[in-house]
């Protein structure tokens, strides 16, 4: 609230006497002691009036989606979402029929959960209708109003019930919006892989989301997104592995919930609508090309490290480590954990020196030829353990040349 862009933002929109409020998901982190990611503000005013007064003031507005009072203003680099307040004519899923309205509350009553119908003034005044300040010091995840009202007018709202209960919710969750949930549990098919997505790799970012996934198998909620989730003490295990340094990996997470397989790993990915770096990493997790654990030689864990990268070759080794130790509440990563580990980003620094501009250069065209010849070379060179220089490796290919 006191940064300078912030503050451009709030005086552009009050220049002529307007109300305006933060709300939402920036008010809640602030109580809650997180991060605050994106800011959104409401105000009374039309979305006309709102980029009528940012363009006065010479902050850039976009348009964002102004025919549902929503106007995207970016200041110092930031954007800032500002809304005008809302009531709803009709909902049907993602979108709704919308009408603007001066009254607060009204508004606010639109929010799925008490805590997301939270406002702030700008000059720190709380406005909390539905006690949402209580629900989120007690975490209790508890819907604005009737839940099976609420998750009716989006099904999305069901995932977001469980996404926010391993975020900020204490056990056990709200009972009767849990029973709600479990029963219309098989109308999340209706949802587009993108939205699923989105809320189920966020619930798995979570500090903790075991007690929430455990729930939502045990209620056979999850089965209705990933049709072969098992249980979760692999999951369980995999976080005990995981690096502390590292932000959390919620496809390698993915992955400690489903069984292993490639046919598996292209069918969920493509449910979800998965990119293509989340795609090639869930396929390599659940199908990987070797076992970092196993017996393995140095050239073929080369290859592997060469293929996948260091830190996909990272969360490999961590979830094979707790494949190895699923449902072994005492072990910790060993010996052999740290050996492969310190293997992999040794091997990970090793760059074979040559390409294939080289053996152009010495008049080998392009084609399956230079391929082999390059291969041969590389496996000359791993075999020596890495060390031959570029220099070396240029001789033994003219070698090669000389003796094709």
């Amino acid at each position: 609230m006191r940064a300078p862009e912030t503050r451009a933002v709030i005086a552009a929109l009050t220049a002529e006497g307007a109300e305006v409020r933060f709300v939402g998901g920036c008010v809640r982190d602030a109580l809650a002691g997180r991060k605050v990611q994106d800011i959104d503000i409401a105000t009374q005013l039309p979305p006309e009036e709102v980029m009528r007064l940012l363009g006065a003031a010479g902050i850039k507005a976009v348009p964002t989606g102004i025919q549902h009072g929503t106007v995207t203003a970016v200041a110092g680099g930031k954007p800032f979402e500002i809304t005008t307040l809302r009531v709803d004519v009709e909902t049907y899923g993602r979108q709704a029929k919308v009408a603007f309205t001066d009254d607060w509350t009204a508004d606010a009553a639109r929010r799925d959960f008490t805590f997301n119908a939270l406002s702030c003034a700008p000059d720190g005044a709380l406005y909390d209708p539905f006690d949402g300040e209580a629900d989120l010091m007690a975490g209790r995840v508890r819907f604005v109003g009737e839940a099976r009202a609420r998750i009716e007018e989006d099904y999305l709202r069901l995932l977001r019930f469980f996404r926010f209960q391993a975020h900020f919710g204490k056990p056990p969750p709200d009972p009767e919006a849990l029973e709600i949930a479990a029963e219309l549990a098989p109308e999340l098919d209706r949802l587009s892989g993108e939205r699923i997505r989105a809320e189920l790799l966020r619930l798995l970012q979570a500090p903790d989301p075991i007690p929430v996934v455990e729930i939502m198998i045990a209620r056979r909620i999850l089965r209705e997104i990933l049709p072969t989730a098992p249980d979760a003490a692999l999951l369980r295990a995999l976080m005990r592995a995981e690096a502390t340094d590292e932000p959390v990996d919620p496809i390698l997470r993915l992955a400690a919930v489903l069984e292993p397989g490639r046919e598996q790993a292209e069918r969920i990915a493509e449910r979800l609508r998965l990119s293509n770096r989340q795609r090639f990493a869930l396929v390599y997790l659940l199908a990987p090309p070797l076992d970092p654990l196993a017996e393995v030689s140095l050239k073929d864990l080369h290859r592997a490290v060469r293929k996948l990268g260091a830190p996909l070759s990272r969360k490999l080794l961590q979830l094979s480590w707790a494949r190895r130790h699923r449902g072994d509440e005492r072990a910790v990563p060993d010996e052999a954990f740290q050996a492969a580990l310190e293997d992999i980003e040794r091997l990970a620094s090793k760059r074979f020196p040559l390409l294939g501009r080289d053996a152009r250069a010495l008049g080998v065209p392009e084609g399956p030829k230079l391929g082999r010849l390059l291969e041969e070379v590389e496996e000359w060179w791993s075999e020596r353990d890495f060390e031959p220089a570029r220099k070396a490796c240029l001789d033994r290919l003219r070698e090669l040349i000389a003796g094709a």
